[in-house]
């Protein structure tokens, strides 16, 4: 599994030009170097999905993955995989966890978090509709608990968080048929090697995202 974590170089899923080839890998190893080097961060540079892809349909059979259709399969190398075009990976679990919401609600969280002066870390924009706050490892295994003692154990919330196993597309990811991955909130030299504990975002977020539960349910209306 090691081997997993380090930088890996995967094959074409289809002939293009060698300039663009290498404008490819050149992209992907500037960002994956960036994020080793200058952050500190574990990464894995893997393959793009085939096809369009969601995260309700990606091989791993996570509900909610946040890499769809991008990660290592285990037991499958390099060698099994025909292309060129690569991606970056962040393995969670590690430097950090990442709490992910749906985009509406996680843009009405980060305006109240701001505006209330919490320190927010790093936060991905996903293609997928998602937006993804980077926050303390460990918190997956904690979420549980964490909502119970602020009293979200029982509501159904569109609320999840990527921890030990599990990956995210970084930027300048691109996921087939939906865009690219980007940064809303870069990481930086404060926030990078400590990103914030998760309680300090978690009560604001799954309110946000109880809001937006409560806002679909609602009757249109017809005068």
């Amino acid at each position: 599994m090691d081997n997993l974590f380090g930088v890996l170089r995967l094959g074409h899923l289809r002939r293009a030009p060698l300039g663009a080839r290498n404008r490819t890998r050149a992209t992907a190893n500037q960002a994956a170097a960036e994020y080793t080097g200058r952050w500190g961060w574990a990464v894995v540079v893997g393959e793009p999905a085939r096809t369009a892809t969601t995260p309700d349909r990606c091989h791993c059979g996570a509900p909610r993955c946040a890499a769809p259709g991008l990660h290592p399969v285990p037991g499958i190398g390099p060698a099994d995989r025909p292309g060129t075009d690569v991606s970056v990976l962040f393995p969670t679990g590690r430097a950090f966890d990442v709490l992910d919401v749906p985009e509406p609600a996680g843009l009405q969280a980060l305006v109240r978090l701001e505006r209330m002066g919490t320190q927010v870390g790093p936060v991905l924009a996903a293609p997928t509709g998602r937006l993804q706050f980077l926050v303390a490892p460990g918190t997956a295994r904690r979420l549980p608990d964490l909502l119970y003692r602020m009293g979200w154990d029982d509501a159904a919330l569109d609320l999840t968080c990527h921890g030990e196993g599990s990956f995210v597309a970084a930027p300048p990811t691109v996921l087939a048929g939906l865009g690219p991955v980007r940064w809303l909130r870069r990481p930086t030299r404060d926030n990078a090697g400590c990103p914030p504990e998760a309680r300090l975002l978690l009560g604001t977020l799954a309110y946000a995202c109880h809001r937006g539960r409560e806002r679909t349910r609602e009757p249109a209306w017809i005068a």
